[in-house]
């Protein structure tokens, strides 16, 4: 009882700690397109629908970084996923968010390929597996990590399987004629084993912390540990901001019922001690036979 009150203590600790620090941080929706002046007609189109709990089409087909022919579904059953819609010959942003995401990924405790997957589809018809193969090489190089190899994948493919997965998910661009570029708004969706959505995280910068938060909730508890488990009790995904928020009702339970938990503990070990105190005492106070 003493090692899980431990670590239940330790968990509340951290709980508080991140209430203050996601506090301080929250307001952040999903984001405006950062990148530069295309028309307003196209800006009009361009966004990040939330489609929480839907399904993505498993049976698309596309092409792995060798160019062998693979399904979405190949990389589902077991972990969670990682999805990142991008495209490689992207001059800024795309690169942006190929650098938050191996940037999180490096402090995450869990690894690619044991704990989680990572999926890398490419929104441009025109890349093909070369481009996708040297991307790869570049990030796991940067990831630095043994056995991602076979976890993390880029994928190309053709317009109807492009057009079906964006769809799915809710990521709207737009081809920019005026720049010869796409304009589109960047997001990562963590996904269950299962192909459900299960969050969206925006920006090109992602918190460890959330993503891990993610993982394990889309894995319906079947990654993380005991603390995470305690924390998604006082944590609770906000779809608006894409950040986990302390719940505090909850944080106060918990802190709650750790007090009662402590104050039992103390008054068992006083009544436990008790009746051995009064047997000493009564011991040392007894007159002494006669001579």
């Amino acid at each position: 009882m003493i090692c899980a009150v431990g670590i239940i203590r330790r968990a509340l600790a951290v709980c508080m700690l991140l209430g203050s620090v996601i506090a301080a941080g929250q307001g952040m929706g999903p984001p405006a397109v950062t990148r530069a002046t295309p028309p307003p007609q196209i800006l009009n189109n361009i966004e990040i629908e939330q489609k929480l709990n839907g399904p993505v089409p498993l049976d698309l087909a596309f092409r792995d970084e060798n160019g062998q022919a693979v399904k979405l579904g190949d990389y589902f059953g077991k972990r969670p996923v990682v999805l990142a819609l991008v495209y490689y010959d992207c001059p800024m942003l795309c690169t942006e968010v190929l650098n938050g995401m191996v940037s999180a990924f490096s402090v995450l405790k869990f690894d690619i390929g044991k704990e989680y997957e990572v999926v890398t589809v490419s929104f441009d018809p025109r890349e093909k597996p070369e481009l996708a193969r040297a991307k790869k090489t570049t990030y796991l190089r940067r990831y630095g990590r043994p056995g991602a190899e076979q976890g993390w994948h880029f994928l190309t493919g053709e317009q109807p399987a492009i057009a079906a997965l964006t769809k799915a998910v809710g990521f709207h661009y737009q081809w920019d004629t005026e720049t010869q570029q796409f304009a589109h708004a960047t997001a990562l969706m963590v996904l269950t084993p299962q192909g459900r959505i299960a969050q969206y995280y925006y920006g090109v910068e992602y918190s460890p912390k959330d993503l891990r938060l993610g993982m394990v909730e889309a894995s319906q508890g079947h990654i993380g540990t005991m603390v995470d488990q305690v924390l998604l009790y006082c944590y609770h995904y906000d779809p608006r901001t894409g950040k986990y928020g302390a719940i505090i009702s909850r944080v106060m339970q918990i802190g709650g019922a750790i007090t009662v938990l402590l104050l039992g503990g103390f008054l068992i070990a006083m009544f436990k001690f008790e009746p051995r105190n009064k047997r000493i005492s009564s011991g040392r106070a007894a007159p002494r036979g006669g001579r």
